[in-house]
């Protein structure tokens, strides 16, 4: 890959936001955008390479393909994958990792094809050289994707390692926090660009608050990690990459306050480590109180006074997954939708869960929905405008 020479890439991302990562890269200035499943393919230069692996949000990883053939069988998947020219892109003194995506009525074993690409690599090193370069699960130099839909295969270069949702920020974590890229994805659903005071009221080790204030002063997500994968590639341009990391001219200044609070002390005192790690202790403010009491808050205490216009409250609650009752869920689901009622008036509250009946008692009809995948819990993603006296009072005006 020259500099300034296109190709094509893959981002992939969860099940319900790639239409909002195609609008992140149509930002970046990626060409060709198209739709997968689960992905978005596009193309652009190594510059937009680095900074799709720095700047996207709702990207888990950027793949580079490198072969796209069809195969029946491990035989034949074999065969394609040794006559690739590895040369391109290792030496047999690399060391390679591989991982598998398989979606096929011929191939159902990921495991298998794992190892049957891993022989194919190593032989066909073993015939250039007589060498055989080692297999390394963790830290290896290169990391390679195997995709397979039915006979279609495409092999991947994997440019950027651990999956992107691992920011580098998270220092501390209570249980089942939501992963940071769709808790991206579910705010640039919402339309938050830093353009209001932010509230979330359940809000654990902190994760929606401080993507929201990533997002709210453009800062990259990828600042906080120690490296990607493409760092290791032999065509790695140090010099391109030192200036795209050392960017800072899209950030912009935040003039709105971001609040996250829980009733459990455990959880905020985790959330302001993660806060503290991101550098975002100025622009977030914790605290310690049950949503029934949460009204709205200045800079310097929550008062008692309605919610203003212009509010964005995003909720994650519990879903009932582990062992509490439907009884608690739907009291606490109905306690969620008096307190929006009462005490946020003029805002506007959006809710992810997977529990469909908990969320019909909150009360309130949702003017927007969408299905997410949060882990494997198929979830609604409602929002909820929250007017005063009656919707169709408000909406005659």
């Amino acid at each position: 890959m020259r500099n300034g020479s296109s190709f094509i890439m893959i981002a992939k991302t969860f099940k319900g936001l790639e239409e909002v990562l195609a609008q992140e890269l149509t930002e970046l200035g990626a060409n060709d955008i198209q739709l997968q499943r689960r992905a978005v393919k596009f193309s652009g230069d190594k510059a937009l390479l680095y900074k799709a692996n720095l700047c996207l949000r709702t990207a888990l990883r950027v793949l580079v393909p490198v072969a796209s053939f069809k195969a029946k069988d491990t035989d034949a998947l074999y065969e394609q994958v040794k006559h690739i020219d590895w040369s391109q892109f290792m030496s047999a003194d690399s060391t390679f990792a591989i991982d598998a995506t398989v979606y096929s009525d011929f191939f159902r074993n990921s495991r298998f094809v794992t190892y049957r690409t891993k022989d194919a690599i190593a032989d066909y090193w073993t015939e250039q050289s007589g060498k055989r370069p080692n297999v390394r699960l963790e830290d290896a130099d290169l990391m390679i994707n195997v995709h397979i839909s039915q006979d279609y295969v495409t092999v991947s270069l994997d440019s950027s390692g651990e999956s992107l949702h691992k920011r580098g920020y998270r220092v501390a974590t209570t249980e089942a926090p939501i992963n940071e890229a769709l808790a991206a994805g579910m705010l640039l659903l919402a339309g938050w660009k830093g353009q209001s005071d932010f509230y979330d009221p359940m809000c654990g080790s902190g994760t929606l608050p401080i993507e929201a204030a990533l997002i709210a002063k453009n800062i990259a997500p990828g600042l906080f990690r120690k490296s990607f994968a493409f760092e290791k590639w032999r065509d790695f341009d140090a010099e391109l990459w030192n200036d795209i990391y050392n960017d800072d001219s899209r950030e912009r200044e935040f003039t709105h306050t971001i609040y996250g609070s829980d009733t459990s002390f455990y959880a905020i005192q985790q959330a302001e480590k993660n806060v503290r790690s991101a550098g975002m202790s100025k622009v977030i403010e914790l605290k310690q109180i049950r949503m029934e009491e949460l009204k709205v808050e200045t800079k310097d205490e929550m008062v008692n006074s309605k919610c203003p216009n212009g509010k964005l409250i995003m909720i994650n609650p519990p879903y009932g997954e582990r062992l509490a009752s439907n009884k608690d869920m739907e009291r606490l689901y109905g306690a969620i939708g008096t307190a929006l009622k009462h005490n946020f008036t003029g805002a506007t509250a959006w809710i992810i869960s997977s529990n469909e009946a908990a969320m019909k008692c909150i009360g309130l009809k949702p003017s927007k929905k969408y299905r997410l995948l949060n882990g494997e819990l198929d979830c609604q993603f409602n929002r909820y405008d929250l007017f005063a006296g009656k919707r169709n009072d408000q909406m005659s005006k």
